[in-house]
């Protein structure tokens, strides 16, 4: 009998949110993640960020070659993005396109373009399951430049609205976060939302990569393909999980490949 053909798991994309400060300066965590990620999400000013952090942001996102994605927020600084605004499907899409064309600008400035866009926080969560405000954010990266890749929860609507939109999309999985039944994000106000142990980061990580699948938080397994990884960088521990994700993938034979190669 011929022995099993066992196949390698496919390349996959470990991005981080980036650039997520005020002033100029980088948080240290952030500096130190780029030698473990391999795409960046750079905040674009409207929940965080600003044009002198996005600069420097471009300039260290170009010194260790990873891939450059614009992450628009709703326009709420004091709720960090992570409350939700009752905005139209127009007033979404002009947000979105301001926030993506502020950072594109800077990014030619130093000759530089971006490869992705991935929404932030609440923006990111509401579009998952809302249609309209998912259809507003695909539309706005289609009439930018419908080059780019948009990035959204795996079999979410977000995914669906890229797709209907003529748009390249690359669905995400989380490392570092819960997952419910449905296949949602577990919201950050319960108990387990956040994973900080680095193993279980770890585990759910190689799940995703080599399988596909994650465990709940309720103990299910559930179907979660996925093109790219995230692991937030404004986590405690986060610099250690990275490493430990990072080297694990490897050791297990998973290539980490920056969006858009």
């Amino acid at each position: 009998m011929a022995a099993e053909r066992i196949l390698a798991p496919s390349p996959i994309d470990l991005n981080c949110d980036y650039g997520e400060t005020f002033g100029g300066s980088l948080v240290q965590d952030d500096v130190t993640l780029l030698q473990y990620v391999s795409s960046i999400n750079i905040a674009c000013g409207a929940h965080s960020g600003d044009p002198d952090v996005m600069r420097r942001a471009l300039t260290q996102a170009r010194t260790h070659g990873v891939a450059i994605g614009a992450h628009p927020g709703f326009p709420d600084i004091s709720g960090f993005g992570r409350r939700l605004l009752h905005m139209s499907p127009d007033e979404v899409y002009n947000s979105v396109l301001a926030q993506v064309g502020a950072l594109a600008a800077l990014a030619r400035a130093e000759g530089l373009t971006l490869t992705h866009v991935k929404g932030h926080g609440a923006l990111y969560n509401h579009a998952a399951h809302d249609l309209p405000t998912a259809t507003a954010i695909a539309q706005a990266v289609a009439t930018f430049d419908p080059a780019l890749i948009l990035v959204g929860l795996s079999g979410s609507a977000m995914i669906t609205a890229g797709e209907q939109a003529g748009v390249r999309v690359a669905r995400e999985a989380f490392v570092d976060r819960a997952y419910e039944a449905d296949g949602s994000l577990r919201s950050r106000r319960l108990e387990g939302a956040v994973i900080l142990d680095n193993q279980h980061a770890l585990a759910q990580a190689l799940s995703i990569a080599r399988e596909g699948t994650v465990i709940t938080y309720a103990g299910t397994q559930i179907d979660v393909p996925a093109e790219t990884l995230c692991l937030h960088g404004d986590t405690p521990g986060a610099r250690e999980r990275a490493a430990v994700v990072r080297q694990g993938l490897a050791a297990a034979g998973v290539v980490v490949r920056r969006l858009g190669v």
